[in-house]
């Protein structure tokens, strides 16, 4: 059982909240956004706990702005600093849902990477099937494997392609721990029902 696990996507909406409650539901896990920018009434935060039901952590920042953090908490003048992330006290594993891509900026120097190496995160990679989105898979899969960060598996939002899966499958190795289809509304049933289909936690990174 590991202290908190990171989920890093491909690019920005691709279902990165979708799959952390149902990571979070599947797993009894807590839920962190470190940095909320714009959506403040319909947050990640509050999405994922209306979804899942699970506890969630308030972000350590929430900027109005929808845009990268780190213009956004320019456009608000305020400094983030990597140090003020510390992960919340909780009696059970956290789940840390980032913002946009491995390379989204933090601050005018940090990225969302070294968000992930800061707090020593284990991560579960979101992807979905797009025009580019093989690019974007490999070479997110790369850094992280360049960075020695270890990656449960990959988790699939949206549409399947057989074709772009098999060939990221083939060349990573990594193996997939959720397919989660796009619907609209997302309920709290559906999180659910998704969750209820996943391995338990301990199974997914004993084998790791």
């Amino acid at each position: 059982m590991f202290k908190a696990i990171g989920v890093v996507g491909i690019h920005t909406g691709i279902g990165k909240t979708v799959a952390s409650a149902v990571l979070a539901k599947a797993w009894n896990m807590d839920y962190w956004k470190p940095i909320q920018a714009g959506s403040l009434d319909s947050s990640d935060s509050i999405m994922v706990q209306q979804w899942s039901g699970q506890f969630v952590h308030p972000e350590r920042y929430l900027l109005n702005e929808a845009s990268s953090p780190h213009a956004a908490a320019k456009k608000e003048q305020v400094q983030i600093q990597l140090s003020d992330f510390v992960l919340p006290s909780s009696q059970r594993s956290i789940l840390v849902e980032t913002a946009g891509g491995l390379f989204s900026p933090v601050n005018d120097e940090f990225t969302m990477l070294d968000l992930v190496k800061h707090l020593q995160l284990p991560v579960v990679v979101v992807m979905a099937n797009y025009l580019g989105s093989i690019n974007h898979s490999m070479l997110t899969l790369e850094v992280l494997k360049q960075h020695k960060i270890k990656i449960a598996g990959l988790v699939f939002c949206g549409e399947t392609n057989k074709e772009s899966e098999a060939f990221i499958l083939q060349h990573t190795r990594h193996r997939v721990i959720a397919r989660i289809p796009f619907v609209n509304p997302i309920s709290k049933e559906f999180i659910t029902q998704q969750a209820s289909q996943l391995l338990p936690e301990t199974e997914i990174w004993s084998t790791h």
